[in-house]
């Protein structure tokens, strides 16, 4: 005779057959149920950062920066994300050798609602670094501020998908938006 339901222990095996059920489920990729925010892990923004890159830039046609290889750090103590990147100055006037050096760009994070993304916010040079061109170093860090403005301002690291703004046949839309160790966090709220 089969017991009542209510008086049914909960076994290995049968919490092991309800998760393996529980998994079967489709789900929305990188959206954790449990705290209501998607995760976009570090790899996935910067798969969508080197799609900017390398670049080339151009002032006043006296000056060419090359810029590649970018590497995405995220600051969890400040929220948020600073972007390393190679540097290579060519001046068009002057037979010199290209000057080479390391710029880090410093980013906030904002959502956009028109675009449906997560855009980099303000960016600001952080650190300039010219291996032994001291008088390079302040042309560098003036044209990083114009890099930051031109190639990283409101660059969308993330874009949602519409599916991805409903979550149990609700209209959500993000929330707060928290920069951790390994990844972006998104709350999302009902609309």
């Amino acid at each position: 005779m089969a017991r009542p339901l209510r008086h049914m222990r909960l076994t290995p095996s049968l919490l092991l057959a309800a998760a393996c059920i529980a998994g079967a489920a489709p789900a929305l990729a990188g959206y954790n149920i449990w705290t209501g925010e998607y995760s976009l892990t570090r790899q996935e923004l910067q798969t969508e950062l080197d799609k900017r890159f390398p670049a080339t830039l151009r002032y006043a046609e006296v000056v060419s920066v090359q810029l590649s290889h970018p590497r995405l750090v995220l600051d969890e103590a400040s929220n948020r994300i600073t972007t390393h990147v190679d540097a290579r100055l060519i001046n068009a006037l002057l037979p010199s050798p290209p000057v080479d050096g390391k710029l880090a760009l410093n980013s906030g994070i904002r959502y956009d609602p028109a675009r449906r993304a997560v855009l980099l916010d303000n960016p600001t040079v952080q650190q300039v670094e010219v291996a032994g061109m001291g008088p390079y170093r302040e042309q560098l860090n003036a044209i990083g501020a114009v890099v930051a403005q031109q190639l990283l301002k409101d660059y969308p690291i993330y874009t949602f998908k519409p599916e991805e703004l409903r979550v149990g046949g609700k209209e959500v839309e993000p929330g707060a938006i928290t920069v951790g160790k390994d990844e972006v966090r998104v709350e999302v709220k009902q609309r």
